[in-house]
């Protein structure tokens, strides 16, 4: 275990060092100028040397990305062109939101996917089975903001059951709860409907085995059999999927919350991309590629936990 650990530890720390070699690359050779964005077309050269001075944009490329890598491992980001406050304090404001909606997104994905997955095997071959697989297909196939258009024309402008978007704060809790069901409804169903194809064929495939015939034949219930022998046993191929859903949950959050007007992370990195507020971008995309890293992490500590015979595989 500690082999293993050792070796994720690295590939987490050389995964961070590559996105953000990446990210600084990419976001200084898009074109245009931060300092005309943040002053406008008609400021004067002066004004936009001394701004360019004064954000450090005058500097050799690899130097500033040497000084902003020291900077962020000590927590500090830099200062956002285009709000004028520390970066930090941007991502600690939106974060908990972002995290919040993620959470439920994936909460609701994997209670949802895991248990219409099972159903389906169980019923496998009968209408249930089929009418869950048609599910399914729908979900994959819709995308997600088309499918956040449609549940706001229904639940919040036709039956007016729940606000359209916006966000009115954690003062109050239960405001806060009902302004986050219908996006994460639109971010859980696509990945639900994906766990479920999963689950269900991972399941039928344990089904086959002959211990699990062997369970029924001393008279144990098909959901005892179901919930006992065969979702254990089909957990590897279902938590893979999981831990990829994380990342598409993740970034699923900045069509979301643009949709639903949330001012969470990712809403900020829109705005900032549109900014050019460089300093915010590469703070943003590092910082989800260090939550999606660790998903991983956790996911290949999961399978030694599930199924310690493959311990040996991973060393």
């Amino acid at each position: 275990m500690q082999v293993i650990l050792l070796r994720r530890t690295m590939g987490f720390v050389l995964t961070l060092i590559a996105v953000s070699v990446i990210v600084f690359a990419v976001m200084n050779v898009l074109p245009g100028d931060p300092a005309i964005t943040i002053l406008g077309i008609d400021s004067t050269e002066d004004a936009r040397a001394a701004l360019r001075a004064e954000l450090g944009l005058d500097r050799p490329v690899w130097l500033r990305y040497l000084d902003w890598v020291w900077h962020a491992a000590q927590g500090d980001f830099g200062t956002s062109y285009f709000f004028r406050v520390p970066v930090t304090e941007l991502i600690t404001e939106r974060l908990p939101l972002t995290l919040s909606l993620a959470l439920a997104g994936m909460t609701v994905t994997v209670v949802v996917g895991i248990t219409l997955g099972m159903i389906a095997a169980a019923r496998h071959g009968t209408f249930g089975d089929w009418a869950i697989m048609l599910f399914s297909q729908m979900g994959i196939a819709v995308p997600a903001f088309w499918l956040s258009i449609l549940l706001v024309l229904l639940f919040a402008v036709g039956l007016r059951w729940l606000p359209p978007g916006g966000f009115p704060g954690w003062d109050e809790p239960l405001l806060a709860a009902r302004s986050l069901i219908l996006p994460t409804t639109a971010l859980a169903l696509v990945q639900s409907a994906v766990l479920a194809r999963v689950t269900r064929s991972s399941a039928l495939e344990v089904m086959r085995l002959d211990f699990v015939r062997t369970a029924r034949a001393t008279g144990l219930s098909r959901w005892r059999v179901l919930r006992r022998h065969i979702l254990p046993n089909a957990l590897v191929p279902i938590v893979t999927i999981v831990g990829m859903q994380v990342a598409a949950v993740v970034t699923g959050t900045i069509v979301i919350e643009n949709v639903f007007y949330l001012p969470g992370l990712g809403r900020l990195i829109f705005q900032s991309i549109a900014n050019r507020d460089l300093f915010t971008v590469q703070a943003l995309v590092v910082l989800f590629a260090a939550i999606v890293v660790t998903a991983n992490f956790l996911v290949d500590i999961a399978y030694v936990l599930i199924d310690p015979r493959l311990k040996g595989r991973m060393t």
